[in-house]
């Protein structure tokens, strides 16, 4: 006997980056050759115009300009970094607001997962512990429920209303089928996910069917998600870094 799978709605939410990423080394590389050329060739600067003799200004612009020229005069040495250490000095001299990290404390915390204030530069997606195993949040349909109905009611009903979330689309971005198993006399289902954004607040379990939950980026879902489950959303998940 050919049974129907049962239809279930899930929900990707992820947490956008916060901050721009670092630049690799072949990119920082390449910026700091063509800053490199780009200042060669550029017409000497009227500093005289822009800064009044013997003000704070001009005396840092001159510090800066400094850098820039010893940096000029070596390969190795990249001119943004060399202004960056030249500002820092001057920070600290005049006392003045730093810039602020761009590694957290949940950073430094191989376990906190539970915190958005990590992995800044990088996509973070939740998923939750339902049914005894860590997957997307889930449910299954009532009857008249469109796909993205179901997926918003059930973040709300099992992560709380807490959370400020904007749903991208109505479409599913990507499906999750699971055949019948005589062995474990289950039924079979086919998982349809819609993505979602989380731009403030946090999720509160229910304790009923959600117990647990965690805020990963794509690198570490294979170490929590099943094999199968995760190979038909990767695709899905976009990452920066």
């Amino acid at each position: 006997m050919v049974k129907n799978s049962r239809i279930l709605a899930s929900v990707i939410v992820a947490r956008p980056p916060q901050i721009t990423r670092d630049a690799s080394p072949f990119e920082a590389a390449y910026f700091d050759y063509k800053e490199k050329l780009e200042r060669g060739a550029a017409a000497v600067f009227p500093q005289d115009f822009y800064f009044k003799k013997g003000s704070l200004a001009e005396r840092r612009w001159k510090e800066e300009t400094a850098a820039r020229d010893d940096a000029m005069t070596q390969a190795d040495v990249s001119l943004s970094q060399s202004v960056q250490q030249q500002q820092q000095q001057q920070q600290q001299e005049a006392h003045v607001a730093t810039l602020a990290a761009r590694i957290t404390p949940a950073d430094k915390s191989e376990n906190d997962t539970k915190t958005l204030d990590r992995a800044l530069q990088r996509n973070l997606y939740l998923i939750v512990k339902q049914q005894g195993k860590w997957q997307f949040p889930q449910t299954d349909l009532q009857p008249n429920e469109y796909l993205h109905e179901a997926a918003e009611r059930h973040l709300h009903e099992a992560c709380g209303n807490d959370m400020d979330v904007w749903f991208v689309g109505r479409q599913p971005v990507s499906h999750y089928k699971q055949a019948p198993s005589r062995k474990d006399a289950t039924d079979g289902t086919k998982i349809f996910f819609i993505k979602a954004r989380v731009y403030a607040g946090q999720v509160k379990p229910n304790n009923n069917d959600v117990k647990d939950f965690a805020w990963l980026t794509k690198d570490e879902l294979p170490n929590y998600l099943d094999n199968d489950y995760y190979k038909a959303v990767q695709d899905s998940l976009s990452d920066l870094a």
